[in-house]
Formats: C-alpha cells, sequence, structure tokens
C-alpha cells in the first residue's frame, strides 16, 4: 500500500507563492506516476501536473501552464508543487495522487491513479 502525505497549503494573497508537498511511503511500483489534481467547491476535480519517475516525464495541466511547476526529491521520494502568481480562482482542496507506471494511460486522468492524499486546502485572497 502507499501512503501519501501532504502539506504546505495555506491561505495566501493574490499575486504570492505557496509550495506543496507530497511524500510517497510503500512500494515504488505503486508510486511511479505522482500528480496534484484540485477541486474547488461545486467543481470536477481537475489535473493540474503531473510527475512520472520512470522516465521522468512532466505533464501540465491547463492550471499549471505558465504558473506552476513540479519538482522531486528522489531520495524522499517527494513531489513538489511550487504554485507562482496566485489568483482567487486557485483556490481550491490540491489532492496529491500516486498511481504504479502505465504509460498507455495518460497522467492527466483520474484512472492513471490508485491511491490519494487526504487533501491541503489552498486559499487565495483577492
Amino acid at each position: 500500500q502507499v501512503q501519501l502525505v501532504e502539506s504546505g497549503g495555506g491561505t495566501v494573497q493574490a499575486g504570492g507563492s505557496l509550495r506543496l508537498s507530497c511524500a510517497a511511503s510503500g512500494p515504488t511500483s505503486g508510486s511511479d506516476t505522482m500528480g496534484w489534481f484540485r477541486q474547488a467547491p461545486g467543481m470536477e476535480r481537475e489535473f493540474v501536473v503531473a510527475f512520472r519517475w520512470s522516465d521522468r516525464s512532466t505533464t501540465y495541466g491547463d492550471p499549471a501552464k505558465g504558473r506552476f511547476s513540479i519538482s522531486r526529491d528522489t531520495a524522499r521520494r517527494t513531489v513538489y508543487l511550487q504554485m507562482n502568481s496566485l489568483k482567487p480562482e486557485d483556490t481550491a482542496v490540491y489532492y496529491c495522487a500516486a498511481g504504479p507506471g502505465r504509460p498507455w494511460i495518460s497522467s492527466s486522468l483520474r484512472s492513471a491513479y490508485t491511491y490519494w492524499g487526504q487533501g491541503t486546502q489552498v486559499t487565495v485572497s483577492s
């Protein structure tokens, strides 16, 4: 079983930055793909960004393009979501997710993931 521990959420003013982290434990085969999704109240969960350890590939979703980036710490099996120039519409619960290496499934799809973190709230005030 893979377990995910998220941290780094909080409240920030528009234009500010936050960094979220997600640490995976358990079999590394179960966390080859690690991604971030977010869900605002009344909205569907949407894909933000993902990293795949096996081929070091990164996939960005529309919310992340130009403002967010993902990095990793291999020794800690941790991925970080750096969010810059935050906007009020970025307010959401951010979820870390992990799944096994299945390159035939796009990492932007929820079906690519087996394990989910508890979520961390990000609030951007105007």
